[in-house]
C-alpha cells in the first residue's frame, strides 16, 4: 500500500512480517542490501523497534533532545535494533532507521497496523521520488493494491538521516531536517558515508546514481549554467534555482531563449519552497522528454544540501 507522508510517498508494509517486506522490495525492484526505513505511529513504539539499552550513554542526551524538538517530523534517527525486526528490513545490519512522521494520515494509518510499518519512497528503485499519489500510480501501477491520496508532499525531500550508534552523530544521508536545526540541538555532527561490515549501506539513498529521471540529467552551479548556449542546448530543458539567476542566463540573449523550456525552483531562492518543489518539477520536465536536463545547484546551506545531493545521484 502507497500512503502519503510530508517527505514524499511511501510503499509500506508492516515490519514483523517478513514476506510484506519481501513484497515491497519486489514491488520496487529494491535490492535487498538498501535498508528500509520503520515508521512508527507514537514515540510509545520506539522501544519496540530501537533496544535503546544497547545505545553508547554518550548520545542518550542528544536522542532525547532531538526527539522532543524534531519529531514528528522529516528525521530519521539510525539506532540499536530490536531482535523481533526482520533482517530483511534492515539488511541484515544490527541496526534500525527510525522515522516519526509530521502527517496525520499516516500515523493513522500506521497505528491501524502494529504500529511500526516498513516505508520506502513509492517508486521503482533508482527512479525520482513520488510528492503526489499520480507519482505513484504512474511509476508502479498495479504493482501496488491502493495508493492513499493525501495530496502533495508539504516537505517534497526524503527524511534526514541521522546515525546515532557510533558514538559520534553523523548524518548519513541530508534530507527534510536541515543539519543546521539539529546542530542548535546537539552541536556538530559529523558527515558520514561508506558501506557497512556485510556490504549493506548504512542508510537508504546513498548510491551513486538515485533519484534520477529517464531523462539524462546535468547538474551546474550558477556559472557554468549561464555558459549554456540555448542554441547549442536545443531541445533541452533547464532547470533554475531562482528567478535571479534564469533571468542572467537570458540576459541578452533574445529569442534565442525559445528554443528550450526553462523552469525555477523557487522564484525568491528559498530552499524550502525549492526542497517543496524539487521532485514535482522534475517529473514534470521527464514527461516531455527532453534530450537533457541541465539542473542549477542550490546554496550549500538548509535544504539547499538535500536538493543538491538528489541533483548529484540523479545526475548522468
Amino acid at each position: 500500500m502507497a500512503f502519503p507522508t510530508e517527505t514524499v510517498y511511501g510503499l509500506g508494509g508492516d515490519v514483523f512480517n517478513p514476506a510484506a517486506l519481501a513484497k515491497i522490495f519486489e514491488a520496487k525492484g529494491r535490492p535487498r542490501f538498501d535498508p528500509l526505513i520503520v515508521h512508527i505511529a507514537e514515540l510509545g513504539m520506539l522501544e519496540k523497534v530501537a533496544d535503546l539499552s544497547l545505545l553508547d550513554t554518550v548520545v542518550r542526551k542528544p536522542l532525547s533532545l532531538l526527539m522532543e524538538n524534531l519529531w514528528p517530523g522529516p528525521l530519521t534517527l539510525v539506532l540499536p535494533k530490536q531482535k523481533a525486526i526482520p533482517d530483511l528490513a534492515t539488511s541484515g545490519l544490527p541496526s534500525v532507521a527510525v522515522r516519526l512522521p509530521a502527517h496525520d494520515t499516516a500515523r493513522r494509518l500506521i497505528a491501524l497496523s502494529t504500529g511500526a510499518v516498513a516505508a520506502p519512497s513509492a517508486n521503482p528503485f533508482g527512479y525520482l521520488s513520488p510528492t503526489r499519489a499520480e507519482h505513484v500510480a504512474q511509476m508502479l501501477g498495479e504493482k501496488v493494491d491502493l495508493i492513499l491520496d493525501g495530496g502533495p508532499s508539504r516537505v517534497g525531500v526524503e527524511s534526514t538521516v541521522l546515525n546515532l550508534c557510533d558514538g559520534q552523530p553523523a548524518i548519513l544521508r541530508p534530507g527534510g531536517t536541515p543539519k543546521e536545526a539539529i546542530e542548535a540541538l546537539i552541536g556538530q555532527v559529523a558527515i558520514g558515508s561508506g558501506l557497512a561490515n556485510n556490504g549493506a549501506m548504512p542508510s537508504p539513498g546513498l548510491l551513486k546514481n538515485h533519484y534520477a529521471p529517464r531523462s539524462p540529467l546535468t547538474v551546474h552551479d550558477g556559472e557554468s549554467i549561464r555558459s549554456l548556449s540555448p542554441l547549442k542546448e536545443s531541445g533541452a530543458a533547464f532547470l533554475f534555482f531562482d528567478t535571479a539567476s534564469r533571468s542572467a542566463w537570458q540576459d541578452g540573449r533574445g529569442d534565442e531563449v525559445e528554443a528550450v523550456t526553462t523552469v525555477i525552483l523557487s522564484g525568491t531562492g528559498d530552499t524550502v519552497e525549492a526542497a517543496a518543489r524539487l521532485f514535482q518539477t522534475l517529473h514534470e520536465l521527464d514527461r516531455l522528454n527532453p534530450k537533457r536536463i541541465h539542473a542549477q545547484l542550490a546554496p550549500e546551506q538548509g535544504l539547499g544540501l538535500a536538493i543538491n545531493d538528489r541533483l548529484r545521484r540523479a545526475q548522468s
